[in-house]
């Protein structure tokens, strides 16, 4: 089954017997707020949760990068708020390309929700189709949803070390700071040696919609990567890697049961330690 869902499928599980829970998870490094823009109005019964505060850990430099992982308990308490609990499904959009969105679907998974998916194109698809917008703020009936942590994997350093030179490793960041053209954030530009360039912008057609799982399909296998090769992603944070977890999923590379790690330290926490290499140009490097 696809991790993605259309507005259309949306629309008719909200209006069904027994609606998902809806979570609003937009977020720009460089803004503007999230919340302001949830404020400004969402898909009616969504509720905004913040990235930085609630699906990231405060920053932690070469020992856990920009974005670590979330304490369980900050994570458990957003997710409760929301009305999140075992037995309603979970759909999670963003401003557009399901990146961010991608975090909290993995985040879910990770924790152990069974029926989580990605609004496909995210807020703008739902708006560009006419449905409904509100400005009203729910206030759901608080959820009973346990934070399990571990139903997805993760890799540190080393681990990433090793899945560049003996699986495949894919960095999802743009192919300017992939290459150390530039470097806007992170201490030192370059990538992690023997890393795999697969932009998150490109899982997606230029109106935001996820491309199809043949497309999709034939890019990742174009590095080599199939369903028995150790594959993991990372970016500057951790954040936009889980979209690359996502798009090998829709793409059948790889399974619910089966799924690619996630490097969370990601760039920021490789590049912080200047005593790990960073390579620069295009692969090999």
């Amino acid at each position: 089954m696809s991790p993605l869902i259309t507005y259309r499928q949306l629309k008719s599980a909200l209006d069904g017997v027994e609606p998902p829970v809806v979570l609003d998870v937009r977020w720009n490094l460089l803004g503007p707020p999230g919340e302001r823009e949830y404020t400004e109005g969402h898909v009616p019964g969504a509720v905004f949760v913040d990235t930085e505060t609630e699906l990231a850990a405060p920053p932690a430099g070469a020992a856990g990068g920009r974005h670590p992982l979330p304490d369980t308990d900050v994570l458990q308490r957003a997710l409760r708020r929301a009305g999140v609990n075992s037995e309603r499904q979970v759909v999670v959009y963003d401003a557009g390309d399901g990146s961010v969105a991608a975090r909290a679907w993995w985040l879910l998974r990770w924790s152990g929700h069974p029926a989580v998916y990605v609004l496909d194109g995210g807020f703008a698809a739902w708006t560009a189709a006419g449905l409904p917008v509100t400005t009203e703020v729910p206030r759901p009936e608080p959820g009973e949803f346990v934070v399990d942590p571990g139903n997805m994997p993760v890799t540190d350093a080393e681990g990433a070390r090793r899945l560049a030179r003996n699986g495949i490793l894919l960095d999802a960041r743009a192919g300017q700071r992939y290459r150390g053209e530039t470097e806007p954030v992170d201490p030192r530009a370059g990538h992690i040696p023997g890393a795999y360039n697969a932009p998150a912008g490109e899982h997606v057609t230029t109106s935001g919609t996820w491309r199809s799982p043949t497309e999709l399909s034939t890019r990742f296998t174009e590095f080599g990567l199939t369903a028995g090769v150790d594959a993991g992603a990372y970016c500057g944070s951790g954040i936009n890697a889980c979209s690359v977890i996502l798009a090998l999923e829709h793409a059948g590379l790889r399974t619910p049961e089966n799924p690619a790690a996630l490097y969370p330290g990601s760039w920021s926490e490789w590049s912080a330690d200047p005593h790990r290499p960073a390579a620069t140009g295009a692969w090999p490097g």
